[in-house]
């Protein structure tokens, strides 16, 4: 017995716009949810008919294989994909775009399937059809906010940008957002270039081959070891400031010396530059703190300063927590607050400077496309919360209790000096530059931005029949 799914969404421009879109390297990815586990195995083709991918979804004896092809491809109106071998007995989804009034498009997928199994199978049809709603909504949530930021840009040239850190959470991210948008992304890569969108970069030695960013407008360097993997030792401290410093200083000395240089650099940097400082409001304008990462922030952000090209316009992006679970902090506090263990660290009341991970990635095309934008802006939301808000709302997001303190000395105690100068540090900053500058945020609130990321709305999506 076949099912029937659908999910329909108005979107702000024309049938063929969000086809094309569609159409974009990047747009997968895009589509896919940060709480998923989806790997590329083989794709060719592209939307038209013949054209194949196969997926790995889950992990371990989770894990499924998925053959697909293409078909009924009909430019700027729908494509179809048709399960070839794979998890279900059946699956067909239609993706259709119909115009409507004032340019706009109605965005309807359409699924129909049938479960494997026979009777048994069926037992699971109400779980398959909520994490269908789930993985819908985020996905219609998704492209219309990615179609209305490139309608927001849609007059500005389409750029070559070439991105260090580029498998990082935001350079994932960041790279389909500006693939979706029609920029052509150049990834730098400390590994053997495997085609003509890659070229090799080594932090401790700049580009191998320069020639390799022949005609690359911009360049994004996001690179630099994760300063929470681990416990800080005066070594593991000295690699976090070399591969930025270091890092940034030779890669900008490179692009210094290319015949045309870039035109804009972004240079990744941290709000960690005004350390612990209670509840005091920070913008880009606030003076630098003291301590450990204040240091490093400030030494990443002055070779930035003195090594990039001097026609180059130049942006420090100082990024607060982005929230993911796909990686970062809130990837680490998931499982602890899944099972009811979560509450406040320390006394709760340190700010906690957050962006949600689209938010992260708008926010660096914004400041790569406004020409307004130069020097330091803070990549955070315009909401920041303490941390014991964001615990409270975690634990509502999850439907789980909150109420289980970390004592700050048990903290010392496990990370060391990290625990102060990044736990338990109140930062409590400002998006000036970006309010300024007209940035328009998708998470202006941390609840939001928490059930978006993690597929957890107050009431699924209701699926017409």
């Amino acid at each position: 017995m076949s099912e029937r799914f659908v999910q329909r969404s108005e979107l702000p421009v024309s049938p063929e716009v969000a086809f094309e879109w569609h159409e974009r390297p990047g747009a997968f990815e895009r589509l896919t949810p940060p709480w998923e586990v989806v790997a590329v195995l083989h794709r060719s083709g592209g939307l038209r008919d013949g054209a194949r991918v196969r997926l790995r979804t889950g992990r371990g004896w989770l894990a499924a294989h998925w053959d697909l092809e293409h078909r009924d491809y009909v430019a700027g109106r729908q494509f179809r994909d048709v399960l070839r071998a794979g998890p279900f007995a059946r699956w067909e989804h239609t993706h259709r775009f119909t115009p409507t009034s004032g340019g706009r498009c109605l965005l309807e997928d359409e699924i129909v399937y049938t479960l494997p199994l026979g009777p048994l199978g069926r037992l699971a049809a109400g779980y398959v059809r909520r994490r269908l709603a789930r993985l819908f909504r985020y996905r219609h949530d998704t492209v219309a906010a990615d179609l209305a930021l490139y309608a927001a840009g849609a007059h500005r040239p389409r750029l070559t940008v070439a991105v260090s850190g580029a498998s990082g959470l935001i350079g994932r991210t960041l790279c389909g957002l500006l693939s979706t948008a029609g920029h052509r992304v150049v990834r730098l890569v400390r590994g053997q270039p495997r085609g003509p969108d890659e070229a090799a970069w080594d932090p401790a030695r700049g580009l191998p081959d320069a020639a390799a960013l022949a005609g690359v407008e911009a360049v994004i360097h996001l690179a630099g070891e994760n300063i929470a993997s681990g416990r800080w030792t005066a070594a593991r401290l000295e690699r976090i400031r070399r591969s930025r410093v270091d890092g940034t200083r030779n890669l900008l000395t490179a692009l210094r010396g290319l015949p045309r240089p870039p035109h804009t650099i972004l240079c990744a940097s941290a709000v960690g530059f005004f350390a612990h400082r209670d509840d005091e409001e920070l913008t880009e304008r606030s003076p630098r703190g003291t301590g450990l990462l204040a240091d490093i922030c400030e030494a990443w952000e002055s070779v930035a300063v003195a090594s990039a090209p001097p026609e180059a316009r130049l942006v420090l992006l100082r990024f607060g927590v982005v929230l993911s679970p796909a990686g970062g902090m809130l990837r680490s506090l998931l499982p602890v607050f899944r099972l009811g263990l979560g509450g406040r660290v320390g006394s709760g009341r340190q700010y906690l400077s957050w962006i949600s991970i689209d938010d992260a990635a708008g926010a660096v095309v914004h400041a790569l496309l406004d020409e307004r934008v130069r020097g330091p802006v803070n990549i955070v939301a315009p909401t920041p919360v303490t941390n014991a808000e964001l615990a409270e709302t975690l634990g509502r997001v999850l439907g789980r209790p909150a109420v289980l303190p970390a004592p700050a000395a048990a903290l010392r105690l496990a990370v060391g000096r990290m625990a102060d100068e990044l736990i338990l540090a109140s930062i409590r900053a400002r998006p000036t530059v970006l309010l300024e500058t007209g940035y328009h945020f998708r998470h202006a609130r941390v609840e939001a931005a928490l059930r978006h990321v993690l597929g957890r709305w107050p009431a699924a999506t209701e699926a017409a029949r």
